[in-house]
């Protein structure tokens, strides 16, 4: 998405705070199309300023990220005021992060989420200048694929998908409810992933076979998902892209077999090497299995979250 949407925009004064999930990408055979978000929140502050840009960063990834425009929630906000017409004279951002970096958890699909929606807050009439499907499609071109940025705007779970129209590349999403039943853990190692070095581990092509039995198993997942969570052990088997991936991450690899032979429905997050876990209210088994690993892991018992990126402090 290039280019200007109308005339030069008009900013709010008053400083905006935006709140955006942790996601979960995949889920297993759900390669590139299926997210997740997660109870884990980072929280974003921005503030037009006279000039200048000032950027403060707390929490995970604090010692890591940059402090200039180089910052992704800095990128993103960038990108929407192009969009909008005109970037103002200054900005402060604020960061504070709990979503860990680097562990397939959606970190920088967050902070790509809350640089648009800010960004958008920050503008009269950003709204309906820059509508939640113009967000998505933003979100995407900026990230690459749009499974992480779909279930962090839009929460619960989601399916995303692209296509190309008259303007270009288009990412689309669907969202749906999960069962009350489903209990994500995730369990977050000490070792960071690069997606991109990750990605480069799957092949050009697989079997048909293997393509055919992900298509059944991405289509039970939503089902089982959201109407039969007792099926979510066979719905997330996998074919496509976890075994080509594992000797990047042994450990994490392990950790899903172990959870598999337990009867744990259990895959790499996005592209690891967290492991995801689903307990069960029902049985009452989350503690059960937060405690099937070892001190190299740190489970962390979340829910879904139902409501996506939000807005917590409104602009006056």
């Amino acid at each position: 998405m290039a280019g200007r949407a109308g005339p030069r925009p008009t900013f709010r004064a008053a400083p905006v705070r935006v709140q955006v999930p942790a996601t979960s990408a995949n889920l297993g055979p759900g390669f590139d199309s299926f997210g997740l978000a997660l109870q884990l929140y980072d929280f974003v502050g921005a503030q037009v300023a006279d000039a200048g840009l000032h950027v403060d960063v707390a929490g995970e990834g604090a010692d890591e990220v940059p402090r200039d425009k180089r910052h992704l929630v800095v990128q993103a906000m960038h990108a929407t005021f192009d969009l909008l017409g005109g970037r103002p004279r200054g900005l402060e951002v604020t960061c504070a992060n709990r979503i860990p970096h680097g562990r397939g958890l959606g970190s920088s699909s967050a902070a790509i989420v809350a640089g648009i929606l800010a960004a958008r807050e920050l503008v009269l009439g950003g709204n309906e200048r820059l509508p939640d499907d113009a967000m998505l499609r933003l979100a995407a071109t900026i990230e690459g694929h749009p499974d992480n940025v779909a279930a962090c705007l839009r929460g619960g779970f989601t399916i995303a998908w692209s296509h190309d129209d008259e303007f270009g590349r288009v990412s689309e999403a669907v969202r749906l409810d999960v069962h009350s039943d489903v209990v994500p853990v995730a369990f977050v190692p000490e070792n960071k992933a690069s997606t991109a070095k990750v990605r480069k581990l799957l092949p050009a092509s697989v079997p048909h076979h293997d393509a055919a039995a992900n298509a059944g198993r991405a289509g039970l997942l939503v089902h089982a998902l959201t109407k039969r969570p007792d099926l979510l052990l066979a719905a997330t088997a996998d074919a496509l892209h976890q075994q080509y991936r594992s000797p990047a991450m042994p450990r994490s690899a392990a950790l899903v077999e172990r959870l598999r032979a337990a009867g744990i429905p259990a895959v790499i997050s996005g592209a690891g090497p967290t492991v995801l876990a689903f307990a069960s209210k029902r049985a009452k088994n989350a503690d059960d299995v937060a405690g099937l690993t070892t001190g190299w892991f740190r489970p962390l018992m979340l829910s879904v979250d139902p409501a996506g990126a939000q807005v917590v402090t409104p602009a006056q």
